[in-house]
């Protein structure tokens, strides 16, 4: 038995069980599809959402979730869809649950963290996050991330467990600032991609990350996080990559949007369900997030990108 399962055969959680398994540990991937998971094990190759990699020889591919047994398991399943899958899954009962996916679901506006502590009670729950691509972890590239759970000596077990010489991982006990700071940098990405796709520059965009994380720190302290945790990997670092880079899917949907282009809605694109959510919740408490509205308004239709910066240069001058 492995002592490391990832579930979920994406890009990230495949990359994530190449990384764990390249030092030779043993390390299960669960795959839902059980035709994609038979090539994998037949093939030794990554699924198409990572293609062009060879699997390690100690990562198994499993398809029948109640054959896996290991203690700690990695959920690389969608936000979205997370609270679902926790309902149908087996017993999650002495077992340690590592959230891996960024974001707010919509239905009930929780975070990642917390829809595991809800939706699988018995099981000790932790959260993995921060600036990561898939296929530079494939690679076997540097990255660094932040590991969030209840306690320290529960931090330092899973750091000690999940660490890897190219994967270097920080550990806090502030579990709401890292699930914030993972999922409302989504949103400020959306809004860095419409400003290069409208052509507004890198000013622009510059502009966007600053007042974005203004905002995201803003939202997460009154939410109870810490902010030094938002200024680090889960927060600032996870910001300035998914702002910056056109491997971010929710940078890409932003260009798309700022070019007045339907962006490509086949892969996961966290940051436009999490706009949904804080907006509504700003609406009904009276939070002050322009960006965060103006997004949702630009993605749901109701105005164009031009439009939202209008809105938003036509609030009033302030401090800083």
């Amino acid at each position: 038995m492995s002592e490391i399962a990832i579930l979920g055969a994406g890009a990230f959680g495949t990359s994530l069980a190449m990384a764990l398994s390249l030092n030779g540990a043993a390390v299960t991937l669960w795959c839902r599809n059980p035709e994609v998971a038979e090539n994998m094990r037949n093939t030794r190759t990554s699924p198409p959402r990572l293609p062009g990699h060879n699997l390690p020889k100690t990562l198994s591919v499993e398809h029948d979730l109640t054959q896996i047994q290991s203690p700690t398991l990695l959920l690389a399943v969608p936000m979205q869809s997370l609270a679902n899958f926790l309902q149908a899954a087996p017993d999650w009962s002495q077992r340690t649950l590592v959230a891996c996916c960024k974001g707010i679901d919509r239905q009930t506006g929780l975070g990642p963290f917390a829809t595991v502590k809800g939706g699988a009670p018995s099981a000790d729950a932790a959260l993995l996050t921060g600036p990561s691509f898939a296929a530079d972890i494939a690679k076997g590239l540097p990255t660094a991330l932040t590991l969030a759970a209840p306690t320290d000596s529960e931090g330092l077990a899973l750091q000690n467990a999940l660490s890897r010489p190219a994967l270097r991982l920080y550990r806090t006990t502030d579990t709401i600032g890292a699930e914030l700071g993972g999922a409302l940098k989504n949103v400020i990405a959306l809004a860095a991609g419409m400003a290069i796709g409208a052509g507004f520059g890198d000013s622009a965009r510059a502009a966007v990350i600053a007042r974005g994380f203004a905002e995201m720190t803003r939202y997460s302290m009154a939410k109870g996080a810490q902010p030094e945790t938002l200024q680090g990997l889960s927060g600032l670092g996870d910001l300035v990559l998914t702002c910056t880079s056109e491997k971010s899917r929710n940078f890409s949907a932003g260009v798309a949007f700022g070019r007045g282009e339907t962006p490509d809605m086949t892969s996961t694109t966290e940051g436009i369900a999490t706009a949904e959510a804080l907006a509504i919740e700003a609406e009904l408490h009276q939070l002050d997030m322009p960006l965060t509205t103006a997004i949702h308004a630009v993605t749901t239709g109701k105005i164009d990108v031009h439009d939202a910066v209008g809105t938003l240069l036509a609030r009033p001058v302030k401090q800083e």
